[in-house]
């Protein structure tokens, strides 16, 4: 060894005279995580007079999958072969592995191939190896294999008894075929198999279910698992954080801590604070900053990256700076975290600042990183300034463009006007352009009310995805701003045929004490409705003083202006920031988080209410911020 007191320790406790010594040391160097050692020690050993045995290979062999040294791993492969050990068990399920993790599968399954007679290692070994490398189909092909050969044995031993452990693989692999009945019949065989009651299976079912889009199965697995480890809690926690149910996610937390269960880690904060970001949980957010800061978790990467993400979609962008400046160690992600901040918040300039500042401090950009620059590039209309990092990360940084790099360009050039320019680079794209891509050209082109490029991106969108009531919307509003009543209408019409609902419109705003209500347009559930549409007149009279005329144009409906205007003023944003208003303290800043983008009309209102209330309202939309103070935004009206 390198190291000078285990070369003295070694001197004086091992025999080097005895194979089995031998294997000790190297199986201990091995399960210390010490894999470069270990094959220094196995190295050493075939240096001396004395033959390796059956029990010197698996240990060395684990190593080299370890560290992914396929050399070392033939050169042992060759030699269990010479010593007559190649077709043992664990020396053949250890060969697997190993090849299996350098991504050699035909290797791994050429040793697979040649054991005569197989036990449930051999088979959870190979099935582990295809799962691995993104082989799902054929590591379900090899299990179904294994229950046949199961089937046709006369005893069923231990050794080929199908446990607990043998099934992770499988679920893994059901993880990645995202096919819902395979899944499901799994679940059945585990049912029927009594291993449910193991806690690593229930884990791996909640991450199955979660990737094949069954998050509401993965939540009664959980919720019927009889033992859980703090995995169970951070996986079901994560995955709700990370398909839309933050709040629930934020609900299984707090009831994580009252059960007493098990202590949370980092990974669950990360999580937790994920959901926050979602969600515009700010207090509960900051909550989880000082606890994070209690258990000195505030140099953790992970941790502090999570901060600044759930800082910056909180709309507190000057906290997540303090959050990123006093971290100790930064990596590639947190800088992009930052950045991405910036640009989500109109703040271009500080944005390329940061990037400036991160290539000086040696942190060489990703393509995530690009994309952050981009889409800030977008958000404050710097086309030059978008196209010169486009170009630089291709020949200064090896950044190949991927589609949300040329996205991010399409609504650049497509927000500046320049829709041709735009069309252009949808042409001339590497990568085959997706809805995100021609979603962005038609937004352009109702932006700036082109008919034609508008028609020409809404039939590469019905091709692609005929289910996104968004993209008939879309159309639909071109159609109604060029006056073409009759196309709005066809546009509805084909919505009703082809069975498309719209996306309802939500707003969420966060009272004191962390509830999070919710709003949607002409809401009349809530438990202070009548008050907020009282005060909702009263601020819209106040409003119509200050010039206010309600913009209808985001109305498709071909109705007189008086009703369109009765629809625009019971907008769910509307209601969530009068809402806010009215449960906060004066002075005190309102923030919304809405799922849809902010109409025009809305846009105006907010302004001046900032105005007349004399209130900061902070809104997120699903592609950035806007700060409205004192009657004007943070965006520039250019959004």
């Amino acid at each position: 060894s390198t190291n000078l007191q285990l070369k003295k320790l070694f001197s004086k406790y091992v025999d080097r005279t005895s194979i089995h010594s031998w294997n000790s040391v190297i199986s201990e160097l091995a399960r210390s995580g010490d894999s470069e050692e270990a094959l220094k020690a196995f190295s050493s050993l075939r240096k001396s007079a004395l033959k390796p045995n059956r029990a010197s290979f698996p240990c060395t062999i684990k190593s080299c999958a370890a560290i992914a040294d396929l050399t070392s791993g033939k050169q042992a492969h060759q030699q269990s072969f010479v010593f007559g050990y190649a077709s043992d068990l664990f020396v053949s399920s250890a060969l697997i592995d190993m090849y299996s993790k350098c991504g050699r599968l035909c290797d791994a399954r050429n040793v697979f191939d040649e054991i005569p007679l197989r036990n449930v290692v051999s088979w959870t070994s190979i099935i582990n190896g295809y799962a691995r490398n993104n082989c799902p189909v054929e590591a379900l092909l090899l299990f179904k294999r294994q229950l046949i050969e199961e089937g046709e044995a006369v005893v069923v031993s231990d050794y080929h008894r199908i446990d607990g452990i043998a099934m992770v693989p499988v679920l893994t692999a059901c993880s990645c075929a995202s096919d819902k009945n395979v899944t499901r019949s799994i679940h059945g065989f585990l049912i029927q198999r009594g291993l449910m009651a193991d806690v690593v299976i229930g884990n791996s079912l909640i991450e199955a279910y979660a990737r094949n889009g069954d998050v509401g199965i993965s939540m009664e697995v959980f919720d019927e698992m009889s033992d859980r480890d703090v995995i169970s809690w951070n996986s079901i926690i994560a995955v709700c954080a990370q398909n839309g149910f933050s709040l629930e996610a934020i609900a299984i937390f707090r009831s994580m801590l009252q059960s007493l269960e098990v202590e949370f880690n980092a990974l669950t904060l990360s999580a937790v604070l994920l959901a926050c970001a979602h969600s515009g949980s700010l207090q509960m957010g900051k909550t989880l900053h000082a606890q994070a800061m209690k258990m000195r978790l505030g140099s953790d990467v992970f941790v502090g990256t999570s901060i600044i993400d759930m800082y910056c979609k909180c709309g507190r962008v000057t906290n997540a700076r303090k959050a990123f400046d006093a971290m100790e160690i930064r990596n590639v992600k947190s800088w992009s975290a930052m950045i991405a901040g910036y640009g989500m918040h109109g703040s271009a300039k500080e944005a390329l600042g940061l990037l400036a500042d991160m290539i000086l401090d040696g942190i060489k950009p990703n393509a995530i990183t690009f994309v952050s620059i981009l889409s800030a590039c977008c958000h404050a209309g710097l086309v030059d300034e978008g196209w010169h990092w486009f170009c630089t990360m291709q020949h200064r940084f090896d950044v190949e463009p991927s589609v949300e790099h040329y996205g991010c360009m399409v609504d650049l050039f497509g927000r500046a006007g320049q829709l041709n320019r735009a069309y252009d680079l949808v042409s001339k794209m590497g990568p085959e352009p997706d809805c995100v891509i021609w979603s962005s050209l038609l937004a352009a082109a109702r932006m700036h009310k082109n008919v034609e490029i508008g028609e020409l991106s809404a039939r590469k969108l019905f091709e692609l995805d005929r289910n996104n009531s968004g993209y008939y919307t879309l159309m639909s509003n071109i159609y109604a701003d060029a006056r073409r009543w009759d196309d709005a209408k066809r546009m509805r019409a084909h919505m009703k045929r082809d069975g498309v609902s719209k996306s309802p419109g939500f707003s969420l705003v966060e009272t004191k004490g962390g509830r999070v209500h919710v709003f949607v347009a002409g809401d009349r559930n809530h438990p202070q409705i009548e008050k907020i549409y009282g005060y909702l007149e009263e601020l819209s009279a106040r409003l119509r003083e200050e010039g206010y005329v309600a913009r209808v144009d985001s109305v498709v409906h071909d109705v007189d202006e008086e009703e369109k205007g009765i629809v625009v003023r019971v907008h769910s944003e509307k209601l969530a920031v009068v809402f806010g208003v009215m449960n906060s303290a004066p002075g005190t800043t309102v923030q919304v988080l809405k799922n849809l983008r902010t109409c025009e009309d809305c846009h105006v209102t907010m302004k001046l209410i900032s105005k007349v209330t004399q209130r900061e309202i902070v809104v997120r939309d699903p592609k950035r911020f806007h700060h409205f103070r004192q009657g004007d935004c943070s965006c520039g009206d250019y959004w």
